[in-house]
C-alpha cells in the first residue's frame, strides 16, 4: 500500500478526526474500488471508533461521503500539482473511480 496522499505521513498514527493513538487504514473507497485506493494513496488512520464504531465511515452515511469528498478533492489536487487542469483532473478521477462526489 502506498503512502496515504490525504495526510502527512508524519501523523499517519493518529486518528484523522480526533487525533488519538491506535489507529487503522480506511481506504477511502472500498469494494471495487479498494485496490484503486491502494494505488492512488486515498486512505487515511481512523480510531477503531470512527471506522466501525456507531458514528463511523462503516455505519454512518455522512461519514462515508466526507470521506470520499475528502479522498476526491486529495486526488484532484495531487493531479494538479503535476500540471494536470483542475477540469481534466476531475474527469480523470470521474474515470477512474466511475463517479464524482463533487
Amino acid at each position: 500500500m502506498r503512502d496515504s496522499i490525504v495526510i502527512d505521513m508524519e501523523y499517519a498514527d493518529y486518528d484523522m478526526i480526533d487525533g488519538t493513538p491506535n489507529v487503522e487504514r480506511h481506504h477511502i473507497f472500498g469494494g471495487a474500488n479498494r485496490e484503486l485506493s491502494d494505488q492512488d494513496g486515498l486512505w487515511v488512520p481512523l480510531s477503531h471508533e470512527h471506522h466501525n464504531g456507531k458514528m463511523s465511515v462503516h455505519m454512518n452515511k455522512e461519514m462515508r461521503v466526507l470521506m470520499q469528498i475528502i479522498g476526491q478533492l486529495a486526488w484532484e489536487k495531487n493531479r494538479v500539482a503535476s500540471g494536470i487542469s483542475e477540469r481534466d483532473a476531475r474527469e480523470m478521477f470521474r474515470k477512474r473511480y466511475r463517479r464524482s462526489l463533487l
